[in-house]
């Protein structure tokens, strides 16, 4: 799964919202700027954190899809190698 953009769009919702709620609210331009700065980096800390989350559960699931895949795929070939040595012996 492609998780590069999750902390940017985290941050950039935070940032909406609180440029929408600094907008009704008539906040000064110095506090809502601190505001502001503080929103992005927290909220970009808490993305960057989801980012690791998700990619450590991800790549677990692709390993263990990968394993079965494996497994399947022996299972199969061996189920072949019967089917060959059973044709084999009725020839004879």
């Amino acid at each position: 799964m492609k998780t590069k953009q999750v902390p940017v769009i985290i941050t950039l919702v935070a940032g909406l919202v609180t440029c929408l709620i600094g907008f009704m609210m008539q906040m000064d331009a110095n506090q809502f700027i601190k505001t502001l700065v503080i929103v992005l980096l927290s909220f970009y800390i808490l993305g960057c954190i989801a980012k690791l989350i998700l990619d450590k559960n991800f790549t677990e699931e692709t390993e263990e899809a990968t394993d079965e895949a494996v497994e399947d795929a022996d299972a199969e070939s061996s189920d072949e190698d019967t089917d060959i040595d059973a044709d084999e012996s009725t020839e004879e």
